[in-house]
């Protein structure tokens, strides 16, 4: 196929669009879902509702990504009010979407994507434990972007992760 025949294509490479998001987190929760760290937390938290979390992820990304200004929430205050969360789980969590960016995305989208997740994850990893934690890549200062790496202003949540 032509890239005229499929522009959200790159040289084999999803270009980031709602489609390619979509992409994104259904893959990468679905094997958040089945990871033995990262599952039962999730399972605990959605008490069955993965359709409506998946819907509100895409919404979240779409923001983060694409400015779609689709997500409305309180990100912190949700994650904040899990149980049982260690270190552990956000090293998994970070692994687990730097793979499925990378395999999806060209270097410097899956890039972009790495930077929000990790400012997010930061920020998150924070209010857990009071400091920071040794697996995000550094802010990367400038290029549009905001200092949690998100590429678009998007709602006060989503900024603050």
């Amino acid at each position: 196929m032509t890239e005229e025949a499929h522009p959200t294509q790159t040289a084999g490479k999803l270009a980031p669009s709602a489609e390619s998001i979509t992409q994104l987190v259904h893959g990468f929760y679905g094997d958040v879902r089945r990871d033995p760290l990262l599952g039962p937390v999730f399972e605990k938290a959605l008490h069955g509702q993965w359709d409506a979390h998946l819907q509100r992820l895409v919404d979240f990304w779409s923001t983060v990504a694409l400015g779609a200004r689709s997500f409305k929430g309180d990100v912190f205050g949700k994650h904040m009010a899990l149980e049982g969360v260690t270190p552990a789980h956000f090293a998994a969590w970070v692994a687990l979407w730097q793979q499925h960016t990378n395999r999806l995305f060209a270097p410097e989208m899956a890039h972009d994507l790495q930077v929000a997740a990790h400012g997010i994850a930061r920020n998150l990893f924070r209010g857990y434990f009071a400091n920071d934690p040794g697996f995000v890549q550094p802010r990367d200062e400038g290029h549009g972007r905001d200092g949690h790496g998100a590429r678009h202003q998007g709602s006060g949540e989503t900024q603050r992760g």
